[in-house]
């Protein structure tokens, strides 16, 4: 049997996801099923290529819906799941008892293994440190802004790699790792280790180039960082710089994209008031009510700044 997992790319807990499902899969339903994965990114009104779901049996984890009849299990936390007239309704007529929906849930990992487990009798067993931390991370329950900006803790290093690291066959290599092994091995590994060093150099030098181009008004931190070609910025630095400010826009690229990234503080003393999947939604984009994204093509700065500029524009003046 082929098994093929499709999975929120450049995430830690879409890559988390993956690999708690395909460990259910294999321990609940086929040990011998060969898998396949394949990330998927916010990139347009529809990020579902034709044959897509190729396999026999077909998981989207920690992403969009789609009414795709060859859609065998689906997970997901996502305000912005159901994003075509149609899709919701679809969603819950399924009578294959396979398709969960929880927009409450602080990550798709937590949410899927609990369901896995109390349904389906998974046992998650060295996997219950990546599930910990996979809704710590998506959920962005840090003790503070401290913590998520030095990046000492394993699952927040390898975390880093993950949103950076563009090469697809190795970010499938470390969901097969994190179904067996211990994050502070993983980042251990020469592999990983080789790749997260200068990665963290280039973090330690974003705090600083964020440091010089952010600038905050009426409680909206702005800055654009395109023309560095790094679309991975860890979003808690604009909070670590800025303690007291309430939303986070910025402009990143790399080769593949564009970026723009909407983010909210979550140790503001000042209530959140917007839903930032429902403006990210209006430009293509997805996320939750409290951090989305919208994805471009590479080499569109300039409409990637518009957009930006937009949705600040709606934040400050709603302050």
């Amino acid at each position: 049997m082929r098994l093929k997992v499709c999975y929120h790319d450049n995430c830690f807990d879409g890559l988390a996801s993956a690999a708690t499902f395909t460990r259910f899969f294999l321990q609940k339903v086929d040990p011998k099923a060969e898998v396949e994965y394949e990330g998927l990114a916010y990139r347009g009104k529809n990020p579902f290529r034709e044959g897509l779901l190729s396999g026999d049996v077909n998981a989207i984890l920690d992403f969009r819906y789609t009414r795709d009849p060859k859609l065998d299990w689906y997970f997901d936390h996502h305000v912005s799941a159901f994003q075509e007239p149609g899709d919701e309704e679809h969603f819950r007529a399924d009578p294959s008892g396979q398709k969960f929906w929880n927009p409450e849930a602080k990550s798709c990992t937590k949410f899927m293994a609990d369901v896995l487990r109390t349904r389906f009798g998974f046992e998650p067993g060295p996997m219950e440190q990546l599930i910990h931390w996979a809704d710590i991370i998506d959920g962005a329950q840090f003790p503070d802004a401290k913590m998520a900006v030095e990046l000492e803790e394993p699952a927040l290093r390898l975390m880093t790699l993950i949103e950076a690291e563009r090469e697809t066959a190795f970010l499938h290599r470390i969901i097969r790792w994190m179904q067996e092994e211990p994050l502070a091995e993983i980042v251990a590994r020469p592999e990983v280790a080789a790749r997260i060093e200068p990665l963290l150099e280039a973090h330690r030098e974003n705090v600083e180039l964020i440091r010089q181009r952010a600038e905050c008004e009426n409680g909206v931190v702005y800055f654009d960082i395109s023309d560095q070609l790094r679309d991975n910025a860890n979003k808690f630095i604009p909070y670590h710089l800025f303690p007291d400010c309430r939303y986070s826009i910025n402009v990143s690229a790399s080769g593949t994209r564009t970026k723009i990234s909407l983010g909210s503080n979550p140790w503001s003393k000042v209530p959140r008031t917007h839903d930032l999947a429902a403006i990210a939604a209006r430009y293509g984009g997805g996320g939750h009510a409290v951090v989305a994204a919208i994805s471009l093509d590479a080499g569109e700065a300039e409409r990637a700044r518009a957009i930006a500029r937009e949705i600040v524009g709606i934040l400050r003046r709603s302050q």
